[in-house]
């Protein structure tokens, strides 16, 4: 068996695991704490604070982090197969902006949130949980593209439908700059968040489709 193939099953491995725990702690934050935090007592809600977020934050940064390396190993070797198409395009595209999310947004902002380090809390807790939604939007679309890539590849190919690529890049984008500097939306609920992430995912698709 050549090296490259041992390495690209190891990726794939280890793309899994870090991507499962990235996402499902990406879960926990907002479908689970969020909610508790709103509920808790003060007692409950600073022990929370103190010792719970921390450390899941910790897990949740580094395995974004890991995700994105491992996917950046698989994407090299889909590159030289010959294999990219617009479904790998986009789910890494949204895979990428989520990572950067992670570690430029959510974890610099939520270390003001949570007091560990000076800053305005109030502002800096609305900051992480608009990227933190975002995420949780993108997550739909991202998972959806990058088993489409291996599946449906041939409705993808590069060459036949770079305009609906383009345009689907186009609206990632701009609900990437909402992360940064817009609002929420119906984001806002748990609800609004698991609707619009199957429905962006349907319009991506839909995107995508046309030649």
């Amino acid at each position: 068996m050549e090296i490259e193939y041992i390495i690209n099953m190891l990726a794939r491995w280890g793309h899994l695991l870090f991507g499962m725990t990235w996402i499902g702690l990406l879960y926990y934050f907002n479908f689970i704490q969020g909610g508790y935090f709103k509920s808790a007592s003060s007692e409950g809600l600073a022990d929370a604070k103190a010792k719970l977020a921390p450390e899941a934050l910790w897990w949740f940064r580094w395995g974004a982090m890991f995700t994105f390396i491992t996917g950046l190993i698989l994407l090299y070797g889909v590159e030289k197969m010959g294999q990219m198409n617009s479904y790998i395009v986009i789910g890494a595209t949204l895979g990428t902006f989520m990572f950067l999310n992670v570690w430029l947004i959510i974890w610099p902002n939520q270390k003001i949130a949570l007091g560990m380090v000076e800053g305005d809390g109030a502002a800096a807790g609305g900051k992480a949980l608009l990227a933190s939604r975002t995420n949780t939007l993108f997550s739909g679309p991202m998972a959806f593209c990058m088993l489409a890539g291996a599946h449906f590849g041939a409705w993808g190919n590069l060459s036949a439908h770079m305009n609906a690529m383009y345009a689907a890049l186009a609206v990632v984008v701009l609900l990437e700059i909402n992360a940064i500097i817009g609002k929420q939306g119906p984001m806002a609920s748990v609800r609004g968040v698991i609707v619009s992430s199957l429905v962006l995912t349907g319009i991506i698709v839909a995107i995508l489709q046309m030649v």
